[in-house]
């Protein structure tokens, strides 16, 4: 690929996402604009952006890159990151979004009347978007680096500066238009090069090469306790992102949130259909990727060595654009929902206390990208998706359903599934991937219901402290209000 192309195709995306950011500037005036864009964005729009947010790097680059090197057994991410919003759709969507609060810690302190679970949910919601930040930023140095020969640094570099200014200058309600835009940019920077590819291939009647023979690592799923744990973590984990929930507080009512899920979950089908391509064409066309280790760059590099020539610079440049706009647009939605919490828990809320959050939220992350070498980068996603799962989901599931939550349950039980999960991550990277213990390799299988097990059995010894607001706001959680009231 000429390293030039790769530079304006990022160039491009780059300037086409602060131009739209500004723009919702000039319709963002209000605290409620930069929090939850006033709680006015419709279905489509919203169901657009958490596609556009919440297909990162793993789903752009690593579902390809573990298909390449594991064939169908790396099928599982795919499939776990969808029905995570079947997950949401049955249990989070509508009450979430009743509740009325502008994020995580808010709805905590609501659900359990209390400061010391806001305080802890708070910091347990910021680790969980550093850590998700950091593949992304890893993502991109990677496409740079693969695409243009500039030093990694500045891939991680340039999303930071990007984010800030869209964040910065527009909050939630510019966003909204930056990450819808970005989702069918990366759509259609995946479907056109893989259709193009499978119609030239099969026109030039192209014999497929044998089959990468590679060991999946130990962060690709291999058997049945690493498939059963995977799917705890991407199932769990989904209903802990925040800044995919953050995302529901936008919605005009409880309806518009499930109307949402459900278009949510159409398009992410219709997306994971092209990294299973591009996954599936590698291991018959370009196995030598996959022993050169370069797997996770197999969508960046597919079109110039299939296709060459001209058509194949500008269908890797269609493809670098979208993998930009996927680091840039889950980037943006972790650094808006972090900058809401650091703001109202740090800072004491307000425009400006936002705008300042956004960009500690954005920089701290960096410095870990920068110092640190990328894993897989879908395996090292599921291990965030694991680490929610045995954080922030058990205390919101319970807060949602169950009237026994207490706070000393809530915060014995955060603690709890932070720590094992949290150690179980620390441990396997000292190791290294070869030396993990398949167990330590995939620890939502026993830290999830760990993190469950010891909230409930804390709450069940501590129901003195059940609050007295609680009935009040379970009526309000699982009381359905009219289609498109909004909130006065």
């Amino acid at each position: 690929m000429n390293p030039a192309v790769g530079v304006i195709a990022l160039v491009l995306v780059s300037l086409a996402t602060a131009a739209i950011g500004f723009y919702g500037l000039r319709i963002s005036r209000t605290t409620g604009d930069f929090y939850v864009a006033s709680r006015t964005v419709k279905p489509w729009w919203n169901a657009s952006a958490i596609g556009g947010e919440y297909l990162s790097a793993a789903s752009f680059l690593g579902v390809a890159g573990l298909i390449l090197l594991s064939g169908t057994d790396a099928l599982w991410f795919p499939v776990g990151y969808t029905a995570g919003y079947l997950m949401l759709l049955l249990f989070v969507a509508a009450p979430l979004r009743r509740s009325g609060a502008y994020t995580i810690p808010d709805f905590t302190e609501a659900r359990l009347d209390s400061r010391a679970v806001r305080r802890v949910t708070s910091v347990v919601v910021v680790v969980v978007g550093w850590l998700y930040i950091v593949p992304q930023l890893h993502g991109a140095a990677l496409t740079i680096r693969i695409t243009t020969g500039l030093p990694a640094w500045v891939g991680s570099v340039a999303v930071v500066v990007v984010v800030c200014l869209t964040v910065v200058a527009g909050g939630m309600r510019s966003i909204t238009f930056v990450q819808a835009f970005q989702f069918w940019l990366k759509l259609t920077a995946l479907a056109v090069p893989v259709l193009f590819i499978v119609f030239t291939l099969a026109g030039d009647g192209s014999a497929p090469a044998a089959p990468a023979v590679v060991n999946p690592t130990g962060l690709a799923p291999a058997g049945p306790y690493q498939n059963i744990s995977l799917l705890v973590a991407l199932l769990f984990g989904t209903l802990g992102l925040p800044h995919v929930l953050v995302r529901f507080y936008t919605n005009p009512d409880g309806h518009s949130a499930r109307r949402t899920t459900l278009i949510v979950l159409g398009l992410l089908s219709v997306f994971y259909l092209f990294p299973t391509a591009y996954g599936l064409v590698g291991r018959m066309f370009a196995p030598e990727l996959a022993r050169s280790g370069q797997a996770d760059a197999v969508v960046l590099l597919l079109p110039g060595q299939l296709i060459g020539g001209t058509a194949g610079d500008l269908l890797s440049a269609l493809v670098v654009a979208g993998a930009f706009a996927a680091f840039l647009s889950t980037t943006s939605g972790l650094v808006v929902s972090l900058a809401g919490v650091i703001s109202q828990d740090v800072l004491g809320g307000g425009v400006r206390g936002f705008r300042l959050a956004a960009v500690v939220s954005a920089v701290v992350p960096l410095g870990f990208a920068v110092m640190t070498d990328s894993l897989a980068l879908a395996g090292s996603v599921g291990l965030v998706f694991a680490f929610t799962a045995s954080s922030v989901c058990p205390v919101l599931l319970l807060g949602i359903w169950w009237r026994g939550l207490t706070d000393a349950g809530a915060i014995a039980g955060m603690v709890t599934g932070g720590v094992l999960c949290g150690g179980a991550m620390v441990w396997g990277t000292v190791l290294g991937a070869a030396g993990t213990p398949f167990w330590l390799a995939q620890p939502a299988a026993w830290t999830v219901p760990a993190a469950f097990a010891v909230t409930v059995l804390v709450s069940r010894g501590t129901k003195h402290r059940i609050p007295l607001t609680m009935s009040r706001v379970m009526t309000r959680l699982h009381t359905p209000e009219r289609p498109l009231m909004t909130e006065r």
